[in-house]
């Protein structure tokens, strides 16, 4: 499946901006299960100093500064990227959840190694006993790590109700989880405090999602948002991908754009501005298959 891909953010400001440094993560990362065809990122007003980098998760990053005074900054990043099934199995002959948390620390490989390191706390996830509380009704003693996965995925869909008014950004992990309402985000950030409670590693995944209007309707165009999933290490199988929020296994209609150990490590668009006082934000995602 190939798509074009369309995601526009743009800052308005009540009074001139002099001076802005900031970090975009816009351009999806390749992977075995999709390759970015072709990618650019268009800023206005045109940056002073502009630079790419690839940064500790492997994530491409453009980092620019704009030094004349601006009330608009828009950040467009065009993307055409192909993306095959992920031909994922999910029968119960895995390890056992319990086994997977024994080797973690002494898996000495390179993938087990990387895993590691997302097995602990991050900035927005913290390891709480009412986390490893809710996780255990699904990881049950002896249970195969990937059935349990799919099944703490599907109670968290069906025991959380998407509500974009009951957080913001920087509503804590613990809040949602009270609320039992959120975000995608929320989801993700939730089902990986779960998971790393018990000492299993997970890590945060932002992207995008393909949507599908209701029939004899017109897709939007640029209606869609950036979403995020989640993605859980299994020793001997490899990575997961786990979506929450729409309880399922992320197919050829998900596209990665970064992953870290939670939202503060891939934020779409972040930075630092001298004056403009209060600000207007607007974000539209439009990912539109080719072959249509």
């Amino acid at each position: 499946m190939n798509y074009k891909i369309l995601h526009r953010t743009t800052y308005k400001y009540k009074y001139p901006v002099s001076l802005g440094n900031h970090v975009a993560c816009l351009t999806p990362r390749p992977s075995l299960v999709h390759q970015a065809a072709r990618s650019e990122l268009i800023i206005h007003p045109e940056p002073a100093t502009r630079t790419e980098r690839i940064d500790y998760f492997g994530n491409i990053l453009c980092f620019f500064t704009i030094q004349e005074a601006h009330k608009e900054l828009e950040v467009e990043a065009r993307s055409e990227v192909t993306v095959q099934r992920n031909a994922v199995s999910l029968k119960p002959q895995s390890i056992a959840w319990e086994e997977a948390v024994r080797l973690l620390p002494t898996d000495q490989s390179r993938a087990g190694l990387e895993a590691y390191q997302f097995q602990f706390e991050s900035p927005r996830i913290r390891i709480r006993p009412e986390f490893a509380a809710y996780a255990l009704r699904s990881f049950t003693p002896g249970r195969p790590l990937t059935e349990a996965l799919i099944d703490l995925n599907t109670r968290i869909y069906k025991d959380f109700r998407f509500d974009s008014k009951a957080t913001t950004v920087r509503t804590p992990t613990e809040d949602a989880f009270r609320k039992r309402r959120g975000v995608c985000q929320d989801f993700a950030h939730i089902e990986i405090a779960c998971l790393r409670s018990l000492n299993l590693a997970a890590r945060y995944v932002s992207g995008y999602l393909r949507t599908y209007p209701p029939p004899g309707r017109p897709r939007l165009i640029g209606a869609d948002a950036s979403h995020a999933w989640l993605s859980a290490y299994c020793p001997g199988y490899g990575w997961l991908d786990l979506d929450p929020t729409n309880n399922l296994v992320p197919s050829d209609g998900h596209v990665t754009l970064a992953w870290g150990r939670d939202y503060s490590d891939v934020s779409p668009l972040r930075g630092l501005i001298l004056g403009g006082g209060a600000h207007r934000l607007r974000v539209s995602v439009d990912m539109e298959p080719l072959e249509d």
